[in-house]
């Protein structure tokens, strides 16, 4: 049975998409599957008239008066012959314990599907509609009510008889109630009426709005979405009610709640049933259309809509139309749409067919898309959901959005996915691989090879290698630089790289890519010596990285030549390991070379080359003369007389300046700058450098006869030589430039120096003063004389034992004490005493501040 109804739903869903023009883009809410089982098997004999949905079970009414319990998959658990003709109306408590069944012969039973509670009663007319009450279950909730002519409340009372009362009557026949809580909605041929079971009072009449059609053949469908709020669809008009309490001070005598329409729309079909699905309404309606053929108006298949809610219209969300068997002989009355609320099922029943819409799960989300082809969008659905869905399998939709990408042509689209889809089976991984390789396309998926974690057969990344070697040498070097060496046999890709440099040995790509597989294998000399070659910049990482300084001992030209400064910094740096002396040997025939290591050396340290520092005269002579004067003034083991020769032989007029001034010899060196550069003021500065009253004798006599000489001995002589005696040696009638702005320049500073000598003397006479002023107040202070305090003169305690006895003691401000009779008699005139031991000191002498006497 259960492979029947597969089979049942898989037909429902083909015909379904068969049968749908649109070919929108838009994904359905609700996927369908027939009712089968037990369902096929009792439509194939009778038919469907009716159907109540609880969350335990189903119940259907046939036209052959039988009503069938069935499971969820549509097994038949219960059958009941209630009549033999059409059953109208099936409907359950809460509980799912009691059961009412009316028909079109008048009868009406209401009975406990688990116990013996049992009512009958038969009408002189047909019974459309009957209702239990919701809490039936409960005794003192025993209700139900009829539809036909009259709306009739049956109460069971204390006597176990039941009890009718007729609620409302007059309208024409009621054909559909629906029972909430204490609201009890039904509608007649003049409208909808909504009674408060509480207070047994009507409180409202929604009319209907087409009163054209015929009630009986488009019946108007009730469905309460919560306790206050009631759907209304009758024709093609949607209303929805809102149950309100009215306000004490507006109650007076109209019944405590009322009735307010919130939301009010007209659809474009005829509405055959309604159910709630959240904040959303689902819609079943009948549709007619015009025949293309017949050009009759023909009955089309039912549609089932899921449309928003607005004040005064509605929002289309989706609209599926439904191929229902027989809906050709179908009218608007024999369609009914009946739901479970917990579980957002929705029953289509039909004469011939029940049908079942269900919301689509994250299952039905994930087909819609890989039927669609939007397998990135599958794919992600998948990984969100992954703990839920229960058909699909994440490996596999990546698997087929990989195949669907290669077969558009995205080649390194599909391999760049690879890498997240495939993850660590390397299975799959050799899989793919070798399928691209089928296509040509093994360069697509090499970047997104896995490297660790995991590794591949070394076959696969040699494989892609090769691929590479024979079209694009650039990328085969990218590869091997980026791929570690231990992935692929390196013996087998260095042979390959050898054999195509016997094609094209001056190939630099090869070259460098053959020094770099020969790193990997630490053959470092071999790689050594094709970096040198080509002239890589890697040379020196390579030496530092695997220590090969003992292989460039007979390469240090070859480095130097390549890149002077970073070869330089690598052999200072490693000293220990090349020394200096070997590297000066090897440079020897390359000067220029040996000078830039040795200035570099003497930079860092003036004395690690110092047995150098001779040969380094001529080379800063010959290749860096800039460099010559500060080297000769920092090293103090360079030969003075051998680098005041080479630089006299060649008319190095600074630097022999300098060395003949450090030689002691300051009167040449000042004679040369008088005579060779001419520059006064470079002579004047050397003059205040030496210090040497004899230079500025020498340059006074040298400048005498030359006046721009002169001008810049005024300028600068003030403040070292007494200006008169330059003046008193200018001859009468020279002329000289600037003169008067020299003697005003030199009178300014004459006048600046006095203001400084007074400005100095009045803060030293100010200074003075203050520390006067400050040793005075000291010495105003007392001195304290105790007991402990002794004679300097006699050595006995300066205060007598006996305190009664009259003494006499002389404190001085230096803290020497004396007994006035221990003091010598001065022999000055003054009346100022001074301490004996100070003045024998030399320290100073400190007058007598204290006499004490008693």
């Amino acid at each position: 049975m259960a492979e029947a109804g597969e089979k049942e739903t898989r037909s429902y869903e083909e015909s379904t998409d068969e049968s749908e023009e649109d070919e929108s883009e838009e994904e359905p809410k609700l996927k369908y599957e027939r009712l089968s089982n037990g369902v096929t098997e009792i439509l194939q004999k009778d038919a469907a008239s009716c159907m109540t949905v609880h969350e335990k079970f189903l119940a259907l009414g046939t036209h052959y008066g039988k009503v069938y319990l069935l499971d969820v998959q549509g097994n038949i658990t219960q059958k009941f012959d209630v009549s033999p003709v059409k059953i109208n109306q099936i409907s359950l408590d809460e509980s799912g314990e009691h059961m009412g069944v009316c028909s079109e012969d008048g009868k009406v039973q209401v009975f406990g599907l688990y116990s013996a509670e049992e009512f009958h009663e038969t009408f002189d007319c047909p019974i459309k509609i009957v209702a239990v009450h919701p809490q039936f279950v409960r005794s003192h909730f025993k209700q139900f009510v009829t539809g036909g002519k009259k709306l009739l409340l049956y109460e069971r009372s204390w006597m176990n008889r039941w009890k009718p009362s007729v609620l409302h009557e007059g309208e024409g026949n009621i054909r559909n109630i629906k029972w909430r809580g204490h609201l009890i909605a039904w509608a007649n041929n003049m409208g909808v009426k909504i009674l408060d079971m509480i207070s047994k009072q009507r409180i409202t009449n929604v009319p209907r709005d087409d009163i054209s059609l015929r009630p009986d053949m488009y019946p108007c469908s009730l469905c309460w979405k919560d306790n206050l709020t009631l759907i209304i669809g009758w024709g093609n008009s949607v209303k929805i009610c809102s149950v309100k309490e009215r306000h004490a001070s507006e109650m007076r005598d109209l019944p405590n709640r009322y009735v307010e329409i919130v939301f009010q729309f007209d659809t474009e079909f005829y509405v055959s049933g309604l159910a709630p699905l959240c904040d959303q309404l689902v819609i079943l309606s009948y549709v007619k259309e015009i025949s293309e053929k017949t050009e009759v108006e023909c009955c089309a298949r039912p549609r089932l809509d899921i449309v928003q809610p607005l004040p005064e219209s509605c929002e289309e969300i989706s609209s599926d139309a439904l191929t229902v068997r027989g809906f050709q002989e179908n009218e608007c009355r024999d369609y009914h749409l009946e739901y479970s609320e917990g579980e957002s099922l929705f029953y289509i029943i039909s004469p011939r067919d029940v049908v079942v819409a269900k919301e689509r799960d994250q299952d039905d989300h994930i087909d819609w898309l890989l039927e669609k082809k939007k397998y990135e969008e599958a794919l992600m659905a998948a990984e969100i959901s992954q703990k839920t869905i229960k058909k699909h399998k994440i490996l596999d939709i990546g698997l087929a959005y990989i195949n669907h990408l290669v077969e558009k042509g995205e080649y390194d689209l599909a391999a760049r996915k690879c890498q997240k889809i495939l993850g660590k089976n390397t299975e799959l991984w050799e899989f793919e691989v070798y399928k691209f390789k089928e296509i040509g396309q093994l360069k697509a998926i090499s970047r997104y090879l896995p490297r660790r974690d995991p590794v591949l057969k070394p076959l696969i990344y040699e494989m892609v290698l090769h691929e590479f070697l024979e079209s694009d040498y650039e990328g085969f070097a990218t590869l091997i630089k980026e791929w570690p060496g231990d992935l692929y046999n390196n013996t087998i890709i260095v042979q390959a790289v050898v054999d195509h440099l016997k094609k094209d040995p001056q190939n630099r790509t090869l070259l460098q890519t053959l020094a770099e597989l020969y790193t990997y294998d630490q053959r470092y000399g071999r790689a050594l010596e094709i970096y040198l070659t080509l002239r890589h910049k890697d040379v020196f990482q390579l030496i530092h990285k695997h220590n090969l300084f003992s292989s460039i001992r007979d390469k240090i030209v070859l480095l130097m030549d390549f890149d002077s400064e970073k070869a330089v910094d690598m052999l200072l740096d490693n000293e220990d390991k090349i020394s200096i002396d070997r590297v000066v040997e090897e440079l020897e025939n390359r000067p220029e070379l040996q000078h830039v290591y040795l200035h570099k050396l003497f930079k860092r340290d003036h004395h690690k080359g110092q047995r150098y520092h001779e040969k380094q005269i001529s080379l800063y002579a010959e290749y860096d003369r800039p460099n010559l004067l500060p080297f000769l003034r920092d090293s103090t083991h360079c030969p003075l007389e051998k680098a005041l020769e080479i630089c006299q032989q060649r008319n190095f007029v600074e630097e022999t300046v300098y060395l003949l001034s450090r030689m002691g010899n300051s009167r040449s060196a000042l004679k040369m700058i008088m005579e060779e550069l001419q520059d006064v003021d470079k002579a004047i500065e050397f003059a205040k450098e030496q210090d040497d009253g004899e230079l500025w004798e020498d340059l006074i006599l040298y400048s005498i006869d030359k006046p721009p000489f002169i001008t810049g001995l005024l300028n600068n002589i003030g403040t070292h030589v007494d200006p008169i005696l330059l003046i008193h040696r200018i001859k009468e009638g020279m002329e000289i430039p600037n003169l008067r702005d020299s003697l005003v320049k030199i009178l300014q500073d004459y006048n600046l120096q006095i203001l400084l000598r007074e400005g100095c003397k009045k803060i030293l006479v100010a200074d003075s003063l203050s520390l006067l002023k400050k040793m005075h107040r000291t010495q105003m202070k007392g001195v304290l004389v105790d007991e402990e305090n002794i004679c300097e003169s006699c050595l006995s305690p300066i205060l007598p034992s006996d305190a009664s006895k009259s003494f006499s003691v002389v404190v001085f401000h230096c803290r020497h004490m004396f007994h006035r009779e221990c003091l010598p008699v001065s022999n000055t005139v003054s009346s100022v005493q001074f301490c004996n031991i100070c003045s024998a000191k030399h320290r100073g002498p400190g007058s007598a501040v204290l006499e004490m006497k008693k």
